[in-house]
């Protein structure tokens, strides 16, 4: 992993936490709720991120192979993944999403440089390099994190995120977030369940970087 690719995932350590933490604050109902995406509750988008983390992952394991391996094993499973996974409880849907992501970072992180150079193959797509899936994990990280409509916004984007060149569809996806108006923020709402804030370099209830198995 050159610096470029470092600094990248250090942007989508930061990005990922910061979605956690948010999304250790909604409960069952909260989760039920419609998100900003039509046909779509929280849940649904919560549990979307945690089946692209396993996506991209399979992606990446076929990179290291030299191998062509399918993100899902079909448009079908990809649908019934994501159903799944939304129907669980809200404690255990934020475990998967972090599990999801810490399972990508792993892989990401030991991935060999020849590795990062695989074209790899997604539905409605031409082949891309396995490296460009650092750039659309991120994307889909902060992107979702606004689609949840629990007041987070392209404000709290960083500086890299949102001047970064991306390619169509999330260029235009990027830009429709600038017109999003939130409701109140997750965070104001949950200071009456008397949940504390998060603390930089604290690990805490759905963290998962610097997460240690029990």
């Amino acid at each position: 992993m050159d610096a470029a690719q470092r600094q990248l995932t250090d942007e989508l350590d930061t990005a990922t936490q910061r979605l956690i933490d948010e999304a250790r604050l909604l409960t069952g109902p909260d989760l039920r709720a419609p998100s900003l995406l039509p046909g779509w509750s929280r849940a649904h988008v919560v549990a979307h991120l945690a089946r692209d983390a396993d996506a991209m992952r399979n992606l990446l394991i076929g990179a290291r192979a030299g191998q062509d391996r399918p993100a899902y094993a079909s448009p079908q499973a990809r649908n019934a993944g994501i159903d799944a996974s939304a129907a669980a409880g809200a404690a255990e849907l934020v475990d998967d999403l972090a599990s999801s992501a810490m399972a990508l970072r792993t892989v990401a992180r030991q991935l060999p440089a020849a590795a990062w150079r695989y074209q790899v193959r997604v539905p409605d797509s031409p082949r891309f390099p396995a490296s460009q899936l650092l750039t659309r994990r991120l994307a889909e990280v902060e992107l979702h994190h606004c689609d949840l409509g629990i007041g987070y916004s392209h404000h709290e984007w960083s500086a890299v995120f949102a001047t970064m060149e991306l390619g169509e569809p999330l260029r235009s996806q990027r830009a429709e977030r600038f017109g999003y108006r939130q409701p109140e923020s997750v965070r104001a709402t949950s200071m009456a369940r008397k949940i504390p804030p998060y603390r930089p370099g604290r690990p805490l209830p759905g963290s998962w970087i610097g997460r240690r198995p029990a």
